[in-house]
């Protein structure tokens, strides 16, 4: 992949984690029970990814290399049971968990996508290990979703 497409696409996916990470944290600003935590998590991880594809493009920038990428664990809070009843505006809260797996989903594939056409070991790494975190926040949003269309209660767990 040549360097300015590279940049064109790093420069998409770091404006679409500053939009999730706004997402998430509006989001959180909406729930008003311990599920706002699970919210804000999310948020931050996504300003996470944010600062490193921006260390990313300007290393790329400016040395034309690739910087590593240690990746993060999202440390979720303690598993909760949140009953859907008690959840104030709930079907707004199944919107806001559907369109945060959506936002998931789209962010795995692009990542993946990039990997895929890099030959750099530390780049292809890079977009993989993003991709994978991706992808567990999305295991994560279809087990809370699966749990509050099921049982009526939300709850949350590691993928």
């Amino acid at each position: 992949m040549n360097t300015p497409s590279l940049l064109d696409a790093i420069r998409i996916v770091k404006e679409n984690e500053r939009l999730a990470s706004e997402s998430y944290a509006n989001a959180a600003k909406k729930i008003n029970t311990l599920g706002k935590k699970l919210f804000e998590q999310l948020s931050e991880f996504e300003k996470f990814h944010y600062d490193r594809l921006s260390a990313l493009e300007k290393s790329l920038q400016e040395k034309g290399t690739f910087i590593h990428y240690e990746g993060k664990d999202l440390v979720l809070p303690p598993v909760l049971e949140i009953k859907f009843a008690e959840e104030p505006e709930h079907k707004s809260l199944l919107d806001v968990i559907s369109e945060a797996m959506k936002l998931e989903k789209q962010a795995e594939k692009a990542y993946a996508a990039l990997a895929a056409q890099l030959t750099d070991p530390q780049g292809h790494e890079m977009f993989i290990k993003l991709s994978q975190e991706e992808l567990k926040h999305y295991k994560i949003l279809r087990n809370a979703l699966w749990s509050l269309n099921q049982t009526g209660v939300w709850k949350w767990s590691r993928p």
